[in-house]
């Protein structure tokens, strides 16, 4: 792992993908969905301090009347100017608008975190990444169902998308 350069908060955005009650209460590896969820309001709480964008992207089954219960923000993740982003596929681009909203905001930078490391995180990415974004991927603030998938998602693939950092290794410029 390498650390992450320090962030223009006026050109970077945290992205949180799925952080719901029902999908961070799965049976998580290497992290508890309480781990991520720790480091996810950490993440958060460093980005708002310095006015940069946290997005906060949650899941909805297409085609149903009802979704499941536990299917919103986990309780008190989103807070006043968070963008929240509802998504119907496994990345969070596909029909969202997302990529405008960043580019409104002049974000050319986005750092990861949710779960699953392996699914919404890793295919929001790689949208992200052939958009033109700069990555970043908080190994710490994300999860998979399997410590195996994690840990492909981590080694192999998001090293070559871009930079895979700690929580501890976030940092702004302060310009």
């Amino acid at each position: 792992m390498t650390a992450a350069l320090p962030l223009a908060p006026a050109r970077s955005a945290l992205v949180l993908v799925d952080l719901m009650d029902r999908i961070a209460a799965l049976p998580l590896e290497p992290h508890k969905g309480t781990e991520v969820l720790a480091a996810a309001e950490e993440l958060a709480v460093a980005f708002r301090s310095v006015g940069a964008l946290v997005v906060l992207v949650r899941v909805e089954r297409p085609g149903v009347t009802e979704q499941p219960p536990g299917s919103g923000l986990v309780q008190g993740l989103h807070q006043e100017g968070d963008l929240e982003i509802v998504k119907r596929t496994i990345g969070a681009f596909q029909g969202t608008g997302l990529d405008d909203r960043l580019r409104e905001h002049g974000v050319t930078t986005l750092v990861f975190g949710g779960i699953a490391t392996n699914l919404g995180v890793e295919s929001t990415a790689r949208a992200a990444g052939d958009l033109g974004y700069d990555l970043v991927f908080v190994e710490d603030a994300m999860s998979a169902l399997t410590g195996a998938e994690h840990e492909a998602s981590v080694k192999l693939d998001f090293p070559r998308l871009g930079t895979v950092a700690r929580v501890a290794d976030v940092r702004f410029t302060s310009g």
